[in-house]
């Protein structure tokens, strides 16, 4: 039935358990996965007439992004190693994380995402809505929620 699934993970120990169900689900279904990993943007606040800008440089902030990323999509890769799941590393830069999600998939030509309830976001997802539940309503592609 899915034939290539989606698999976004933050590094969170709920990310860290749903790769490892979409793992032994691809592994079911004989399907093969790309792990996705949304890098945030340099962040620049404004106040007032000046930016207040991060002490990090926008390089060193994307160096620091980009180890992130590969430390996240690694372990998702290494469970897919382990269960002898095909797997491909992805990961983009964006401030909506949702948009991306959705756009690696689309890229990738994934038939389903599969992701968690809910991230590390906290209370600021209950205020502006989750990841998951934007998916979920801007996605074409299918989605699966892990709990």
């Amino acid at each position: 039935m899915f034939k290539h699934i989606l698999v976004p993970a933050d590094g969170s120990d709920l990310s860290k358990e749903t790769a490892r169900r979409a793992v032994s689900f691809a592994k079911e279904a004989g399907a093969r996965i790309t792990a996705f990993f949304a890098k945030p943007e340099y962040p620049v606040s404004y106040y007032g007439e000046g930016a207040l800008i991060d002490p990090t440089t926008p390089e060193k902030f994307a160096e620091l992004a980009e180890q992130q990323a590969e430390q996240v999509l690694d372990f998702v890769a290494g469970l897919c190693k382990d269960a002898a799941v095909p797997v491909e590393k992805l990961s983009l830069t964006s401030d909506i994380p949702y948009q991306a999600i959705i756009d690696a998939a689309t890229q990738s030509g994934c038939d389903l995402i599969f992701m968690a309830s809910h991230g590390r976001r906290g209370i600021s997802a209950l205020l502006l809505g989750s990841e998951t539940h934007k998916v979920l309503t801007h996605s074409t592609i299918p989605v699966l929620v892990y709990r």
